[in-house]
């Protein structure tokens, strides 16, 4: 079986393989560098010297969503930060540096919470699973949303409740995220602002869910 991916023809197999993307030859990075260079030829000599992205995109490590691709814009415009039902965790330090150093070092004018239709923490939640340990913990925020909202989602079929609990999850993200004071001061300060999206994979469409 073959596969048609950034131009370039191959057997499905060797999707398996990291080196078929970057050996040399008409394999898929090599053509798309080749390609990006040729229609904008001071991208890659410019990010060389550094970054300065205007948008910081907090979302879901979903395969499915791939943020420069989904706002078509290229590399060095976005700063991201991607973790299980984009959840925004007062114990993920991790998190909490991107989005300090974002806010801080790069003063992006823009941070988007971007959740997702069929969200898998969504309906996990909703099912009440048991995952591993270290995901029922992580999802402990979501939870809490759900917990919160359970007159809103009880009577509602399972994909609808999903899609609910996905767009309150963002809300509740956003409100997250509002609460930092890094984040706070630069909406005093310069006018940050924060949007809450949904992204429908299924036509590959962004809804505006808030903007604060």
């Amino acid at each position: 079986m073959v596969s048609r991916r950034y131009g370039y023809v191959y057997h499905e197999d060797q999707v398996g393989s990291v080196a078929v993307f970057v050996q040399r030859g008409s394999t898929p990075n090599p053509y798309w560098a080749s390609l990006t260079a040729i229609e904008h030829p001071t991208l890659f000599p410019t990010l060389a010297t550094g970054q300065s992205p205007k948008i910081l995109w907090i979302a879901c490590s979903d395969s499915r969503c791939p943020e420069t691709t989904i706002l078509h814009l290229l590399p060095g415009d976005i700063f991201v930060e991607q973790n299980i039902a984009n959840i925004i965790n007062p114990t993920d330090t991790s998190g909490q540096a991107v989005i300090e150093y974002a806010v801080e070092n790069f003063h992006v004018r823009h941070i988007i919470v971007c959740g997702h239709r069929d969200c898998g923490g969504a309906k996990s939640v909703l099912a009440g699973a048991h995952l591993t340990a270290t995901l029922d913990s992580w999802l402990e925020p979501l939870k809490a949303v759900r917990k919160a909202n359970g007159t809103q989602l009880d009577p509602l079929p399972l994909a609808d409740a999903a899609l609910k609990l996905a767009k309150l999850n963002v809300e509740a993200s956003v409100a997250a995220l509002q609460a930092m004071d890094v984040v706070a001061q630069a909406q005093r300060t310069r006018r940050l602002k924060v949007h809450g999206l949904l992204y429908d994979i299924g036509n590959g469409v962004l809804e505006e869910l808030l903007s604060v």
